[in-house]
């Protein structure tokens, strides 16, 4: 659990909380919220919960129901494929950036990152996850556009609900093994300044990510459902 001394108040320290575990999948997609004993968990009254409660909900990450009940919001495949639709646009133009406007150090930092990548598969999990992650964010720091690194890195956050679901699927090994040849082929193009090479590159990289392996399944299991 984080520690409270890095927060500015209890509903900031709460809103943490709960955003890292409905984002992790520790709060999974339905659950109901027991309030009061969430808030004495965090040692905490229920007014701050209540706080965090609201922001979270204006970000649609969970769902105020009558007579208080607050349930983690259902992941369904038109809030996926509209995450994917904007990372589609966003990701390009942080290569293209990255590419006129890197620094050494952010290549040595991306360098860094992409030694440490696993195959994104369920033998690898959340240690996988985690690497792709500091990867991405080395890469949209390199852009030097702190509005884009702001968009980018909530965007992530919210996709890694159906990053996590992708995991579940049994997607071989070709597309995983394209996947981590593609993060080395980025980090050679920014280095070279190809910034038009690099925005294409990125722009097929999220056309075939765990994401889009997620809305496909997702729009399975709707329809099958109807």
């Amino acid at each position: 659990m984080a520690d409270t001394n890095l927060f500015v108040s209890k509903s900031d320290y709460a809103y943490a909380e709960l955003r890292g575990q409905i984002l992790s999948g520790s709060l999974a997609a339905g659950a109901r919220l027991a309030q009061y004993d969430l808030a004495q968990s965090l040692n905490m009254s229920i007014t701050p919960l209540r706080e965090a409660i609201r922001r979270l909900s204006s970000e649609g990450l969970l769902t105020v129901e009558t007579h208080r009940d607050v349930r983690v919001s259902a992941m369904n495949s038109d809030e996926a494929r509209q995450l994917f639709e904007v990372r589609l646009s966003l990701d390009p133009t942080a290569a293209e950036l990255a590419a006129r406007r890197r620094t050494e150090d952010d290549i040595a930092t991306m360098r860094a990152a992409v030694a440490r990548l696993l195959p994104v598969t369920r033998q690898w999990g959340e240690e996988a996850l985690s690497a792709h992650r500091a990867f991405h964010q080395a890469l949209y720091r390199a852009s030097h556009n702190d509005v884009l690194i702001r968009l980018l890195d909530d965007l992530w956050d919210k996709s890694d609900r159906y990053r996590r679901l992708g995991l579940e699927l049994p997607p071989g090994d070709e597309p995983r093994t394209r996947d981590l040849q593609e993060h080395h082929q980025l980090v050679d193009l920014i280095d070279h300044g190809q910034a038009v090479e690099a925005a294409e590159l990125m722009r097929n990289h999220i056309t075939h990510s765990l994401t889009a392996t997620a809305i496909s399944a997702l729009e399975d299991r709707e329809s099958t459902a109807l």
